[in-house]
């Protein structure tokens, strides 16, 4: 074979090495493009213990929720993250919340977790709370609300008046309980879940028991908040109601002492003077037949039940007990009353409670 012949043979095989080579470079670069790609999605990019809480106030833009993971050390990768968050259009979708972050995440289920707004709830309890400005503290130590825009909107008669109650009235509105919120919540949107709980509360049964008392929801909350600030004893609340629900039958004035305090702007007082129940205000039941305007406190859930399963009864009178066991004496009569009274005053005295 002459060499012309030979470089004529050889000329392909070189063609095809190099083409190979090739081939095998670019095969390369293209897994090592890819698995950079791979790794920026899902590759775990994410450190955090015990599944950590993330909050992104509301206002925040991207720029704030890249500060904020920084910060808390969050991530292995920001620049990655940031890439990702371009190609999910994630920086002009951010969403405020509290997100509860999981460690060894990658960048994609971070990313959709917060463009999806998926929050980690807060449950918000309150119960024991007397005026609207300690309901407003207690759940702004939940949510990302301050107290302040809390009370405003509790006190906004357009809000109030929406929902079919006022200044007097609203504390009606909130059924003592533990929900779950989402941190973000405003306050009307609060009011509205609230106003949501409380229709889920009064059932047809409910309703149709506070109509055979002849009262309405409202006025049941607001008897039952008067049963509360009586007695702490729950086995004694349904006769407390009882009593109530008499005197209001009979038009007999209510005379309880808890709405004198009320009305004087102090629970603390141990004893009610005589000078006391002359305190001009709508809601002292000494000086004002009928209910008072509306609750004196967040009624509690058994108080409400006391009222709408109140013990029938034939008594008009109560009196603490002489032992402050925190139950009291009930009398039919004003004669057996005025004993009972006398001794839990002589209690007193030797107590040295004189206020």
């Amino acid at each position: 074979m002459s060499l012309k012949q030979q470089s004529k043979y050889k000329k392909p095989g070189k063609l095809i090495f190099r083409l190979t080579v090739i081939v095998v470079i670019l095969g390369a670069i293209s897994a090592l493009i890819g698995k950079n790609f791979y790794d920026r999605i899902y590759s775990p990019n994410v450190i955090v213990n015990d599944n950590a809480l993330f909050y992104i106030p509301t206002g925040s833009d991207f720029e704030d929720v890249i500060i904020a993971l920084e910060d808390g050390g969050y991530l292995q990768d920001v620049k990655s993250f940031k890439w990702i968050a371009d190609k999910k259009s994630y920086t002009s979708k951010v969403k405020p919340g509290r997100y509860q972050l999981i460690n060894n995440w990658n960048n994609n289920e971070l990313i959709n977790t917060l463009r999806s707004g998926n929050q980690k709830p807060v449950k918000v309890t309150f119960n024991n709370i007397r005026t609207m400005p300690e309901l407003a503290m207690t759940v702004s130590k939940y949510l990302e609300c301050d107290s302040l825009d809390l009370i405003e909107a509790l006190n906004n008669p357009d809000i109030l008046g929406y929902y079919g109650f006022n200044k007097a009235t609203i504390p009606a509105l909130f059924i003592p309980d533990t929900y779950e919120l989402w941190w973000n919540t405003a306050p009307e949107e609060f009011i509205k879940r609230m106003h949501q709980e409380y229709s889920k509360f009064w059932t047809e049964e409910r309703k149709k028991k506070a109509e055979e008392a002849g009262l309405s929801p409202i006025e049941v909350s607001t008897l039952a908040a008067i049963v509360d600030e009586e007695t702490l004893k729950k086995d004694e609340k349904p006769d407390v109601a009882g009593l109530y629900i008499n005197r209001l039958n009979k038009n007999i004035r209510l005379q309880a002492d808890p709405t004198v305090k009320f009305a004087m702007g102090d629970f603390t007082i141990q004893r009610v003077l005589k000078k006391d129940l002359l305190t001009e205000s709508p809601y002292n039941t000494y000086r004002h037949a009928g209910l008072p305007p509306g609750p004196i406190r967040i009624p509690s859930v058994s108080g409400i039940k006391s009222v709408l399963n109140h013990t029938k009864h034939k008594y008009l009178y109560m009196c603490a007990k002489e032992d402050f066991s925190g139950y009291h004496n009930f009398a039919k009569t004003l004669r057996q009353h005025n004993n009972n009274a006398r001794k839990f005053q002589r209690a007193l005295n030797s107590n040295r409670i004189y206020r």
